[in-house]
């Protein structure tokens, strides 16, 4: 037996609830003698009666009573079933995965993941801590299909990194010590050091803001953790160097000294995702949020 065909099925409930075959057309939007080839074909396909034809209306058989009752749930599942493929299409629905860095997330993230919960609550994000190489790497895999990550990076083929934020970088000082207004590479480097792991795209900028003024400093620990940074910090174990963010502008303030780097730092950041026409609508909608907390 053929497959059952849900156009047929659709004209059969309309008969159902309307009670004649000009008012399932009408509400269908088909010609009267479609609606009766539909019934004819569908009674021919399945080798049963379904509907008894009076002189003014028209009645369900047992047999097509019991299809009816069938069909309203196959019309309704099909209908989900489109509207759920729509709104993976336009973005409305679908799953995002997004690799940044601990500090990220911890500091720029939640804002925008609230932001995307407001806009399109059907879009769920999986992030995952990920080095800007790892997440580049990840990218060029097909694995991962965001990036929040430190520019410059080195170009790959088929990835697109759009400028993201620029963040200041401060020096976090212990708060007993004694701080200059500004601090220079020649006083930092004489102190006890905290660095993020050699592997991170923020050493080599602390390294090479260093190695402009001539100095070479060691670390007395290397983290890849901007909280656990900022708390050994605020326990006197050593300085460090770290992105100035809303959070820890606020939050951080009492509990270490937060000094301007002279000559000055900056960090920057960038969405990297591979060609817009290689994404879905999920991933779009969450680059467009993520574009909507832009900053120079």
């Amino acid at each position: 037996m053929r497959q059952l065909n849900l156009d047929q099925l659709r004209t059969l409930v309309a008969i159902a609830d309307l009670g004649t075959f000009s008012a399932a057309a009408q509400a269908l939007h088909l010609a009267q003698p479609t609606v009766s080839l539909h019934i004819s074909e569908l009674e021919s396909r399945l080798g049963a009666q379904l509907v008894a034809r009076g002189s003014r209306s028209v009645t369900l058989t047992p047999a097509g009573a019991a299809l009816v009752d069938r069909a309203r749930r196959l019309l309704r599942d099909a209908d989900e079933a489109v509207e759920a493929v729509r709104r993976q299409a336009e973005g409305r629905l679908g799953r995002v995965r997004v690799g940044t860095s601990t500090g990220v997330v911890i500091d720029l993230l939640p804002q925008v993941l609230e932001a995307l919960q407001a806009s399109h609550p059907g879009i769920d994000v999986e992030v995952s801590i990920l080095g800007s190489a790892e997440a580049m790497a990840r990218l060029a895999q097909g694995t991962l299909d965001i990036g929040l990550v430190a520019v410059p990076q080195p170009p790959l083929r088929d990835l697109v990194i759009t400028p993201w934020r620029s963040q200041p970088m401060m020096a976090f000082i212990p708060p007993k010590w004694k701080a200059p207004k500004r601090v220079t590479p020649a006083w930092l480097a004489a102190q006890p050091l905290i660095f993020n792991d050699a592997t991170t795209h923020m050493y080599r900028l602390a390294v090479e803001w260093f190695a402009a003024a001539g100095h070479a400093p060691r670390a007395r620990i290397e983290l890849n953790y901007d909280v656990a940074i900022r708390s050994l910090v605020a326990a006197g174990y050593g300085a460090a160097m770290l992105p100035l963010t809303p959070s820890t502008d606020d939050a951080w303030r009492e509990r270490v000294q937060i000094v301007p780097l002279s000559p000055k730092l900056t960090r920057r950041l960038g969405i990297a995702h591979r060609g817009k026409a290689s994404l879905d609508g999920a991933t779009q909608r969450v680059i467009e949020t993520l574009m909507g907390f832009r900053q120079g």
